[in-house]
């Protein structure tokens, strides 16, 4: 009795150490091959940090598809790792459809579609039957009185729906901290697009300004010459320039770059526009100097003076023939227009839908041998190379595709470079006369990064019939929108050195599917090995423990 006692006591006692321990010490063990329960360090510092609720609205709940309903359970085991690193975190799913109520149904699609959570549609099958579901895929996420939409489901064009879906699991950490890192930022990094060399309007890219102000403080500015214009400045944004850039302007970006800015350059080095081919029946491509091919050479790439034609192009609407005086409109690949995709598996790009290139060139990576060069865009390899002047007409849409003319292979669009670029003005008189007294000129530079972009209109949005922004990306002729506004907020977020958002980017969490030749070959096989031989076995095992023990005590 006495011996029983203390063992109770004892066990009490391990007990309470341990759990003392557990609340002193946090400690989770994630035993999955791909660690997909182990948050990034930088997301359970972002975690670790709140102060108030953050309070995640999920509108992942119903019955669903297989697929559909992985991703809930996916996104709810994200939110609990979430909650286990922070009390703050609070998560709800809610099913946006009531049944036999269709005006509150639909006043929920209304409210999720206005505040940008895309749905999307998928068809059901029943043993006899299959009918049309409305999914909304994404959540509200509300702290202090603000909210913002997160999609989670990261649809990409020409993907089957189940790596879609696998997409789409890899991304969660990376949306779902995202949120909150929008949401909870204080002092925001300032990101500044560069002006006075026929750069890109404000109009233009009205659209990624307002995604971009989500995370930084962005503005527009002109250098004029002034070595104090990028002061304060941790990323600045050349979209497409027209102008040649003057040599005092050169110098003061490089020796911005010195000191460890970050320059993402969206170029054109040919120039040419679909405005004069609505007013002539032809147009020419042309080479478009803006005074940088030897700042950016001793960087580590060369633009080259050419275009892209794609096979695998975005179609645009064409008249193909008249019924009577009626025309017909067909949407037809626009090889100038080519599908630019993944280059590498890069965070910036990892998981990123097809980007939407209009009159794209070629870019080389050369010399530079201490930067590290990552290609991130390229085309597809149904690819042909035109040299400028390039004859640019739609007669080429009225003609047999020569598909043999197309097999360059891909080419690369855009690239990142990474390291201590070397000067352009190295052994050189500074082009701006009396700088200050404080100022040095420096050879080369602190680790700095930019990204250079062969094509000025990826960051270009369009406009709707009233005159106002559409999203970036976004075709109203397909209604689709391309991964253009994904692309740059990545590649502005990876410059600016956001690089706790970044890492959650580059987790991979594998489907373990059943592959489902082999299932319908052996059914028979697999469904014996799965539910009669288990069955088999306890019987079996039933009948010999019954025999051994009536042998036992038989005697």
């Amino acid at each position: 009795m006495r011996q029983n006692v203390i063992s109770l006591l004892l066990s009490i006692v391990i007990i309470i150490a341990l759990n003392m321990l557990g609340s002193r010490y946090f400690t989770r063990i994630d035993l999955t091959s791909e660690k997909r329960f182990t948050l990034t360090p930088a997301t359970r510092n972002l975690l670790r940090n709140l102060d108030d609720y953050v309070y995640f609205r999920v509108y992942l709940e119903g019955d669903f598809p297989a697929g559909f309903r992985r991703l809930r359970n996916q996104t709810r085991e994200m939110l609990d790792e979430f909650r286990a690193w922070s009390d703050f975190v609070q998560y709800e799913f809610i099913n946006p459809t009531v049944k036999g109520d269709w005006e509150a149904t639909e006043d929920n699609y209304q409210m999720l579609f206005s505040k940008g959570i895309q749905p999307t549609q998928v068809q059901v099958k029943a043993e006899d039957a299959s009918s049309q579901q409305i999914i909304f895929p994404g959540a509200l996420v509300s702290f202090r009185g603000r909210e913002i939409p997160v999609q989670l489901l990261q649809d990409q064009m020409g993907m089957a729906s189940e790596n879609v879906l696998n997409n789409s699991a890899q991304a969660l950490e990376y949306n779902l901290a995202t949120a909150i890192h929008k949401l909870t930022i204080e002092q925001k990094p300032r990101v500044a697009f560069l002006e006075g060399n026929g750069e890109l309007e404000f109009r233009f890219v009205a659209d990624i300004t307002f995604s971009l102000e989500e995370f930084y403080e962005v503005e527009r500015l002109q250098i004029r010459g002034e070595v104090s214009a990028l002061d304060g400045i941790q990323t600045l944004i050349v979209a497409q320039p027209r102008q040649p850039f003057s040599e005092a302007d050169k110098f003061v970006i490089d020796q911005f770059v010195m000191r460890g800015g970050s320059v993402l350059w969206l170029v054109d080095p040919v120039y040419a526009s679909m405005d004069s081919l609505q007013v002539a029946p032809q147009t020419l491509g042309m080479a478009w100097p803006v005074n940088l091919d030897d700042m950016l050479f001793r960087y580590g790439v060369r633009l080259n003076p050419d275009l892209i034609m794609d096979l695998q192009a975005v179609p645009i609407p064409i008249t193909t023939g008249f019924i009577g005086d009626r025309p017909q409109i067909s949407l037809v690949p626009w090889f100038y227009f080519p599908f630019l995709r993944s280059a590498s598996n890069h965070p910036i790009v990892k998981n990123l839908n097809a980007v939407r290139g209009e009159f794209v060139s070629t870019l080389d990576t050369v010399g530079a041998e201490q930067i590290r060069k990552t290609l991130l865009l390229q085309s597809s390899p149904y690819t042909r190379v035109v040299q400028t002047p390039a004859r640019i007409s739609f007669d080429i849409l009225q003609r047999q595709v020569d598909e043999t003319l197309f097999r360059e292979g891909s080419k690369p669009v855009a690239v990142l470079l990474e390291g201590e670029f070397e000067s352009v003005f190295r052994n050189r008189r500074p082009p701006i006369a009396g700088l200050p007294p404080q100022f040095t000129v420096r050879q080369t530079g602190e680790p700095a990064k930019m990204i250079v972009v062969s094509d000025g209109d990826i960051i270009r949005n369009s406009f709707g019939n009233q005159g106002q922004p559409l999203p970036l990306g976004f075709d109203r002729f397909l209604n689709e929108t391309f991964g253009n506004g994904d692309f740059i907020l990545n590649a502005v977020n990876y410059l600016t050195d956001d690089r706790g958002i970044m890492e959650a980017r580059a987790r991979e969490i594998r489907l373990r599917l059943l592959d489902r030749s082999r299932v319908n070959q052996s059914r028979l096989q697999l469904q014996l090995v799965n539910v009669a031989l288990p069955v088999a076995l306890v019987v079996l095992f039933g009948f010999v423990r019954f025999y051994l023990r009536r042998r036992k005590y038989a005697r």
